[in-house]
């Protein structure tokens, strides 16, 4: 255990890749393999300079829902509608049809217990989507489903962390890292939440009118605290092991970050946290930091790898860097071109890099870089990116508010949908839906590429996120062989 331990505030602290066929425009999803443990850039620099596109929201056909409205209706054509949300279609493996209530399948490995639906989650199944309100220092819970804004919470004891980046795991729940340092743990299920203000009951947000105070919010699962870091942005959850006899997640960790502060190269730290505790487990030192945020995106292969990058403006003195799960060793690659900004892990284990409308994808076994045939970025270098089920990587185009859909095999754009606004986050849920998180606003959008229907999440906060919102990207990356 590395020896720079820092305090942790207890809370409460609790103790082979499979797929889900959906009938489905799109085509078929990825399964999260999900157990309930209750149940079964940035601040200043470049991203003050950015602005909304100029995009008439009146030409798009799209239904808006306030976080705290009711359901949208469901069509009588079982399709999606063009100005109403439907509910979710039959499941063509189980032959569920829930409403509202999404299930997710999870096949028994090894012949051990089936952790299907029923069995894993019972009745308490749901999808969220997590996104920060950093000028807020708050982080949402917005079920993906329903768009409903279901809690809102403080997510450092002085509502001063400038929270960015969330990422979920594979049991549902969420971690958030402060670039001002810290990071804190949220179940995710209310039946997790444990005892812990001396109040009889559990007390928790109901959503974005209710944020409790610190120490009365008893659905943080614990809170550590980095001092020793002015910048800490990259946040990752590893996948874990499915205990078959308990149908739990267990061993879970949590990837991240720091340095010193802003505009201060030099050595960055990757450190891996327990996921139960919240305690610091491993550090790694990253000894050539040259960006003025250290290092910047983060996301985890199908090995539980960490991916990030150490992210400079100037092109051509950024790389590509890897720390590797079995021995805390690390690789790293110089980038090619202007475009690395967002960052993914596609599901054969490929790194990519976006910004621009532009991609850069990166193969770790030949250790290329390939380009689309137009390598230049439209209007800048910024925005994320994510891949859903059926290898499109989805990314918004700075400057003009496009959400662009890009083949993974080819680097081709073949969908192109028009949103309100930029989006500087973007995440996939695991209906197939694809979001997208206004820049510094207080709308989040969902996507149907199917229809090109655009739906608004009103009422957050200087939002900015865009790491994996929904814990999709994990469960599509797949799971640790050994």
């Amino acid at each position: 255990m590395d020896s720079r331990v820092p305090q942790v505030q207890p809370w409460g602290v609790a103790g082979s890749k499979e797929s889900r066929e959906r009938t489905r425009l799109v085509g078929p999803l990825v399964t999260v393999l999900a157990c309930s443990l209750g149940g079964c850039a940035d601040d200043g620099g470049e991203d003050s300079a950015q602005a909304s596109s100029g995009i008439d929201p009146g030409t798009l056909t799209q239904s808006t829902a306030s976080s705290d409205s009711a359901p949208a209706t469901e069509s009588d054509s079982g399709t999606r509608g063009d100005s109403t949300t439907d509910a979710p279609e039959t499941d063509s493996a189980s032959g569920n049809s829930d409403g509202n209530a999404i299930k997710f399948d999870v096949s028994a490995p090894d012949g051990g217990a089936n952790c299907g639906a029923g069995g894993m989650m019972g009745d308490e199944t749901f999808s969220y989507i997590w996104i920060a309100n950093s000028s807020q220092g708050t982080v949402s819970k917005i079920n993906t489903q329903t768009l409903v804004e279901e809690g809102r919470y403080i997510v450092r004891e002085d509502s001063a962390g400038n929270p960015s980046r969330t990422s979920v795991n594979l049991s549902g729940d969420v971690a958030v890292a402060n670039r001002a340092g810290g990071v804190v743990k949220i179940w995710a299920n209310v039946d997790d939440c444990q005892e812990s203000n001396g109040m009889p009951g559990i007390q928790t947000s109901s959503g974005p009118d209710d944020v409790l105070p610190w120490g009365v919010e008893e659905c943080i699962a614990w809170y550590t605290p980095f001092p020793q870091y002015g910048t800490q942005r990259p946040l990752a959850w590893t996948q874990g092991t499915l205990n078959p006899s308990t149908c739990r997640y267990e061993n879970q960790k949590i990837w991240t970050s720091g340095r010193a502060g802003l505009s201060q190269p030099g050595p960055a730290d990757v450190v891996l946290m327990d996921g139960d505790t919240g305690v610091v487990e491993q550090t790694v030192t990253v000894a050539s930091s040259t960006g003025w945020a250290g290092l910047y995106g983060g996301a985890v292969d199908g090995e539980g790898n960490f991916w990030t990058v150490d992210h400079d403006w100037s092109a051509g003195n950024s790389e590509l860097i890897r720390v590797n799960m079995a021995d805390f060793t690390y690789d790293s690659w110089p980038t090619e071109l202007e475009v690395h900004y967002g960052l993914a892990v596609d599901s054969e284990g490929r790194a990519w890099l976006c910004g621009g409308g532009v991609t850069s994808r990166f193969d770790p076994t030949t250790e290329t870089w390939t380009h689309p045939a137009d390598p230049t970025p439209s209007g800048s270098v910024y925005g994320g990116c994510m891949t859903d089920a059926n290898g499109i990587l989805w990314h918004s185009r700075n400057g003009d508010g496009m959400m662009l859909g890009i083949d993974t095999e080819t680097l081709d754009i073949v969908q192109s949908h028009p949103l309100p606004a930029y989006v500087h986050g973007v995440s996939i849920d695991f209906d197939g839906y694809v979001w997208g998180v206004e820049f510094s606003g207080s709308n989040a959008y969902r996507l149907d590429p199917a229809t090109g229907q655009v739906d608004t999440v009103s009422g957050l906060v200087g939002a900015y996120t865009y790491s994996d919102m929904t814990g999709f990207a994990l469960s599509s990356a797949g799971v640790p062989s050994g």
